[in-house]
């Protein structure tokens, strides 16, 4: 019988979990025979001592497998990515319908959005009549047909991780290594995915907001998605500055929409390609990441992408006209304001976080789940860090619908951003994880 004691004293005193241990915690925190009191003992343990590969291994192992998992048909590889979170970070919009187009299956399961952070599944809420909550038969069937599906995780896929991390969000454990990891690869696993390429970001507007620190979860993601016999990649990336040219739901389906037309923020489509080259690898379309690139390349440009993602849409009950009409179908802000440069110089700093912090001051993010976002508003940013701007020249223009909203965010807007006498602009991608 399980000792729940035991197993905390063990962790505690610095010692090493079986699997079997690991599988009796899990079941124990489904079934309430572990309470919450000593699930949390155990996290502060485990965040304190740690874990090593084998018991993070075995950790995500039981919590993907403590639900339902979606199956997909024998030989087909399916590719997912994972972002770790960011500011302005549409990719999974272009990412998805892009690798499908060049002959990759792809499943992807995303969250919505918490804090300061946008999620994937609030920016396609923003399409009139789409889908995002698909069921495991539609989703998985979507993928065989059409090449491609995006749904919100159902709460049948690894519920045991949703206990967990409500857990460490109230016990001051969210930041350990080990626990993230088994979060992050436990869905995907329920996921059904045979290969992964995470995105993980650094910088302000991050979770690892600096570069020794998501590199550590960079290597860790990928040891672990080995050791469970998965294909994986890992990108570090940027995030000290938004993402793109607009951070805020229904202008970001938009961004994506320019991208997908051969057109768009130079950022936002190098790391579409970065990411989509690698998940092509995986896929075994490309032998190698290059070519992979390239051929995303091609594929923005000549429509392919965009065709997919007409496609995509359609199939989950969106207007297919975003499109080609973006501007027409998606909801928009009725009034904007204008934040200017001081001075003339070259802008030195966009501080991710403080406008992901203002989009949400302006209704256009979370505080908490059940908060309920307004789609239309948006931060545009002209001008991006290396950028050289003129005296009272526009940084940054917000796109609100109350003033009280505005009001609320302008603190945020204001004091985000530098412009001085010289900067350099910011490297993109930082490193791959092989």
């Amino acid at each position: 019988m399980f000792n729940a004691i035991e197993f905390i004293e063990k962790k505690r005193d610095g010692g090493r979990h079986s699997e079997s241990e690991l599988k009796s915690l899990v079941s124990g925190a489904m079934s309430g025979s572990v309470a919450p009191y000593q699930l949390s003992a155990w996290l502060m343990a485990a965040y304190l001592k740690g874990l090593d590969d084998d018991e993070i291994m075995w950790l995500t192992k039981a919590l993907a497998n403590s639900g339902e998992t979606v199956w997909h048909p024998a030989g087909v590889k399916i590719v997912d990515k994972h972002s770790t979170g960011g500011v302005g970070d549409k990719v999974t919009l272009v990412l998805v319908p892009l690798v499908a187009s060049c002959g990759a299956k792809v499943a992807k399961l995303s969250g919505p959005g918490l804090g300061y952070t946008g999620g994937t599944v609030d920016k396609l809420d923003s399409i009139p009549g789409m889908n995002t909550h698909l069921r495991e038969d539609e989703f998985a069937g979507q993928v065989e047909r059409i090449g491609c599906a995006v749904s919100g995780h159902s709460r049948k896929l690894a519920p045991a991780e949703g206990i967990f991390y409500r857990m460490r969000d109230v016990t001051a454990t969210v930041s350990s290594i080990p626990l993230i990891t088994s979060s992050i690869i436990s869905k995907k696993l329920a996921g059904g995915a045979s290969g992964f390429v995470f995105d993980v970001k650094c910088g302000s507007g991050a979770f690892m907001q600096n570069e020794k620190d998501a590199r550590a979860l960079a290597e860790k993601l990928v040891q672990v998605s080995r050791k469970l016999g998965k294909q994986c990649k890992a990108i570090l990336s940027d995030m000290e500055q938004p993402l793109g040219r607009y951070v805020g739901n229904a202008a970001e389906v938009c961004e994506a929409v320019q991208v997908m037309k051969g057109n768009g923020p130079e950022d936002t489509r190098t790391l579409c390609a970065e990411l989509g080259g690698a998940m092509l690898t995986l896929a075994g379309v490309c032998q190698d990441s290059s070519k992979g690139r390239d051929l995303c390349l091609k594929a923005l440009d000549d429509g392919c992408a965009l065709k997919k993602f007409r496609e995509l849409v359609n199939a989950q009950g969106g207007d297919a006209r975003v499109a080609d009409e973006p501007e027409q179908v998606l909801p928009s802000a009725s009034h904007t304001y204008t934040v200017k440069a001081a001075r003339a110089g070259v802008v030195s700093k966009l501080d991710a976080l403080m406008i992901g912090e203002g989009l949400r001051a302006l209704g256009g993010g979370r505080l908490r789940l059940e908060d309920k976002i307004d789609p239309a508003v948006s931060v545009e940013l002209p001008a991006k860090i290396g950028d050289s701007v003129d005296k009272g020249a526009p940084v940054l223009i917000v796109h609100y619908n109350a003033d009280g909203q505005l009001k609320a965010a302008l603190p945020y807007l204001q004091e985000c951003f530098d412009v001085s006498d010289s900067a350099e602009k910011r490297k993109l991608i930082i490193d791959r994880i092989e």
